[in-house]
């Protein structure tokens, strides 16, 4: 799955979400929506993962999931133990935590945005519908 969130016409601002699964390479279900009001861009981001991780549940889809998000900080705080200093967002990375519990194998990758297109399409669409 690729994930992605923004905030805009300032960070913070209006945050919106995009996200797109794959299941192999067969793109099987795509999502975006308001992440909320005066949130950040980490908190968008966040909501696009939660989003996805739902989805994929909610399609019973098994196998290994594989996360690519252009945000070094999700991925970091995902999967290498980077540090949880607090923030607007930490509810949300406790809800994407919360959901992983559901998972067998997870694993996060960093991409750069270029590579993360469709989900960063999807949550700007998501933005000019919702600004």
């Amino acid at each position: 799955m690729y994930v992605d969130g923004l905030a805009e016409p300032s960070n913070p601002g209006t945050g919106t979400y995009g996200y797109v699964i794959y299941d192999g390479h067969r793109r099987v279900a795509e999502g975006e929506g308001l992440a909320g009001r005066d949130v950040t861009n980490n908190y968008a981001e966040y909501t696009a993962l939660a989003e996805a991780l739902r989805k994929v549940m909610e399609m019973h889809l098994a196998g290994e999931v594989v996360v690519r998000s252009d945000s070094q900080l999700l991925v970091g705080q995902m999967s290498k133990g980077w540090a949880v200093k607090g923030g607007g967002y930490v509810t949300k990375l406790k809800e994407a935590r919360d959901l992983l519990a559901e998972f067998g194998s997870v694993t996060f990758e960093w991409i750069p945005r270029e590579k993360n297109s469709e989900a960063d399409l999807l949550s700007r669409i998501a933005y000019e519908k919702h600004k």
